[in-house]
């Protein structure tokens, strides 16, 4: 069986990443070589949030000691892992969907060298209105991370870009097709 293939979504925290993510798993979950990993977040579960697992600090910390995360980061006080049964989907042929972090793209290629980034793009004025209307940051902290979102750009980095400041289905449906077996590559097909 062909190995699998890692598909990291990157974008701005409020860019749209977890409804895209929810968008494409309502589309795709049902194919059996499409699998999307949950991130083990140190931060509560929100209801219209993340779908992510909540751990403690110290269970976190736990996990990393026994080589439970394939990648993991830290990032705005939280900690972030990505666990190691991605790696079983891959070896499998899957195609595996992960929300990523911009900062540790490097390191995440570097495991993964056949790795696709996605960068989910928006403009600053959505951005700013998504942020406040989570009502999660202060805003000092939107201003900080809007200006962090100006620094970084997927097409500086030579990334397919999906820009997601419109309708859900617009971009809903560009995240689709990269991710679809039967279209595009077929490095899990």
């Amino acid at each position: 069986m062909p190995d699998g293939r890692l598909y990291y979504l990157v974008g701005a925290s409020g860019s749209g990443k977890d409804s895209l993510l929810r968008y494409a798993r309502e589309r795709l979950g049902g194919k059996p070589r499409v699998v999307f990993a949950h991130r083990y977040i140190t931060r509560a579960v929100e209801l219209n949030g993340e779908n992510h697992i909540q751990v403690s600090p110290a269970e976190f910390a736990a996990r990393l000691d026994g080589g439970l995360f394939a990648m993991h980061w830290d990032s705005h006080g939280h900690r972030y892992g990505i666990g190691c049964e991605i790696d079983l989907w891959l070896a499998r042929g899957c195609r595996v969907v992960v929300n990523g972090s911009r900062a540790y793209l490097a390191e995440a290629r570097r495991r993964y060298p056949q790795l696709a980034a996605i960068w989910i793009e928006v403009s600053a004025a959505v951005l700013d209105q998504r942020l406040q209307a989570r009502g999660r940051e202060s805003a000092a902290e939107i201003a900080a991370r809007i200006e962090r979102a100006a620094q970084f750009s997927g097409a500086r980095l030579d990334l397919p870009v999906i820009r997601n400041d419109g309708p859900l289905p617009a971009a809903g449906d560009q995240l689709v097709r990269l991710l679809d077996p039967t279209r595009g590559d077929t490095a899990c097909a």
